[in-house]
């Protein structure tokens, strides 16, 4: 027999009687498709009564937004990737205290639109900061909250260079978005490396499809992972 994935609601219960939290993080390059798979899977989730909480990198707290702005506008660049790292791990370490860590331990799921395996790749493997230091930043903002399952939505790099400018509109490439193709080639070998080095942690699917067989894709690896039952 399944047991139940609902988190117990009753505020009454002690830690100690809550079913603990997950943590789930999605990633991909640019384009892939994470921000409308994490909002169906949440919705997927929450009919079954789970209790989710939706957040995203960088962001995900009132300090962390606010970190967002400079990262994403561009105004870090010109300091270089190693300042770059420095401030997402500081917005990642107010992103846990302030938005995960709550969660998790009230027993919610949370999933967020990237996490540490972003600044791994972006500032880590195609940043040139080294990787010992990539480490402990990663250390130092989130401590023993890592994620119980990351869904690496992986897509070529035409298509998603495509969906983004398509996303966007008129409306000017960020940060990161605008870099050349060869880094955004670069970025997903990094990602796929990732997947390779923790098969255990990762799901990889192909993000090519349609978003319907996407999204069910999305549902059957955290089902399988985590123990849910795949149907209602």
């Amino acid at each position: 027999m399944t047991a139940d994935p609902r988190p117990a609601t009753d505020e009454t219960a002690t830690p100690a009687q809550r079913p603990p939290g997950r943590f789930l993080t999605f990633e991909g390059g640019e384009g892939a498709g994470k921000s409308s798979r994490v909002a169906e899977l949440a919705e997927r989730l929450r009919r079954r009564g789970v209790e989710v909480v939706v957040t995203r990198e960088p962001g995900g707290s009132p300090g962390a937004e606010v970190v967002r702005h400079v990262l994403l506008s561009g105004g870090a660049e010109a300091f270089g990737p190693l300042a770059e790292a420095i401030l997402f791990a500081a917005a990642r370490a107010d992103h846990v205290d302030q938005t995960i860590r709550p969660a998790l331990t009230r027993g919610a799921w949370v999933i967020s639109d990237r996490f540490y395996d972003s600044t791994r790749v972006y500032q880590g493997a195609t940043g040139d900061v080294p990787g010992d230091t990539v480490a402990a930043l990663e250390e130092i903002a989130v401590d023993d909250v890592r994620p119980d399952l990351t869904i690496l939505l992986d897509v070529p790099v035409e298509i998603g260079m495509a969906r983004a400018a398509a996303r966007r509109g008129a409306d000017v490439a960020d940060r990161f978005e605008k870099e050349e193709k060869n880094v955004h080639e670069s970025r997903r070998r990094a990602f796929l490396a990732l997947a390779r080095a923790e098969p255990k942690r990762f799901v990889v699917i192909d993000a090519t499809r349609d978003p319907a067989t996407v999204a069910d894709a999305v549902w059957y690896g955290v089902c399988s992972r985590l123990g849910l039952p795949e149907k209602d």
